[in-house]
């Protein structure tokens, strides 16, 4: 595990931007850059930018390649469950993939009762509905319960900006978003790799709490998995060993993903009404520790930082010189 010192040291250094003007097509999303090449190909650059509640907020040391190095591992892990747009990875904070043409929803499992975003089920259940997303919940769970069982929680994609919505299954067939046929596939990959994630997340001391999968449609028709999968930006993750304990208590379980970034931000001020305050220097170093951790413990790699002599930048420049025009 890399110093707490080691990460203050690289904060003036996060890659807050990746953009190539001698790439073509440049798309910038709120974490990700990402340029369309002629041949099909996507180029996408992991930068350090951090979002929570639909805002760029802060940029958090390392991030960027901690995200790719999770993907890679996970994308690797669950490729005999289904085919993924990964081409190659000539830098450690990108990712050459397949074009896809996306399929419209998000598919998020969830195995507990939490969340702090107005798509989470835990704020709905607080508030008092049962029915959400086509599906069912029992009264007299509290936060952070396991659910019954694993339930999808689908979601309409907004564009940068904007706010995903929920949906039901039903509602995703009635608005032609998906086909039934392409619904029953998505769904039973989303349960299929989640249940992978969880395997492996269990030895490795962890709890995989929900994640969210984006799949396209590759030039062959196939049902394909893009985007991240089973990283620290689009899960959650509880070490198993303090779960018990700090629940039981009605503390928040010990967690190596995004929530520490959310719940720190809503104790603060209310995140979709009010000004979001600066991000201090000991949270962003917290936050990329967390991140790292959760890495080295389903990985079993110790993370490797950057060179100091290279800024980040000029090394993906360097890497990336093959694709330039």
């Amino acid at each position: 595990m890399l110093a707490a010192d080691v990460i203050r040291a690289a904060i003036p250094h996060v890659l807050t931007e990746a953009h190539f003007p001698q790439l073509p097509n440049y798309y910038r999303g709120k974490v990700r850059e990402n340029y369309d090449l002629p041949d099909g190909r996507r180029i996408l650059i992991s930068t350090d930018r951090q979002s929570a509640f639909d805002q760029v907020l802060a940029a958090v040391p390392f991030k960027g390649q901690v995200l790719t190095q999770t993907a890679r591992f996970w994308f690797e892990a669950t490729a005999d469950i289904c085919p993924n747009h990964v081409l190659d990875y000539p830098d450690p904070n990108v990712v050459v993939g397949r074009r896809l043409t996306m399929l419209p929803v998000e598919m998020v499992v969830r195995d507990y009762l939490t969340g702090s975003t107005d798509t989470s089920i835990w704020p709905m259940y607080r508030d008092g509905r049962r029915q959400m997303y086509g599906v069912s919940l029992p009264d007299g769970l509290s936060k952070n319960d396991r659910l019954p069982a694993t339930i999808l929680t689908p979601t309409t994609k907004a564009a940068v900006g904007g706010h995903d919505a929920p949906i039901s299954p039903s509602e995703i067939v009635a608005q032609g978003l998906l086909t039934q046929a392409q619904w029953e596939e998505v769904a039973t990959l989303s349960l299929s790799l989640f249940g992978r994630g969880r395997e492996i997340a269990t030895r490795s001391g962890l709890i995989l709490v929900d994640t969210k999968f984006e799949f396209g449609i590759d030039a062959d028709g196939r049902v394909t998995l893009a985007d991240e999968i089973l990283t620290p930006d689009s899960s959650r993750y509880w070490r198993t060993a303090s779960y018990a304990e700090r629940h039981g208590r009605g503390e928040e379980p010990e967690s190596l993903d995004k929530e520490f970034l959310r719940l720190w931000i809503a104790s603060r001020c209310d995140p979709y009404h009010q000004p979001i305050p600066p991000i201090p220097e000991d949270t962003l170093v917290e936050f990329s520790l967390k991140y790292i951790a959760l890495f080295e413990a389903v990985t079993g790699q110790v993370f490797s930082a950057p060179s100091v002599d290279e800024p980040v930048k000029d090394r993906i420049r360097r890497n990336l010189a093959a694709y330039f025009g």
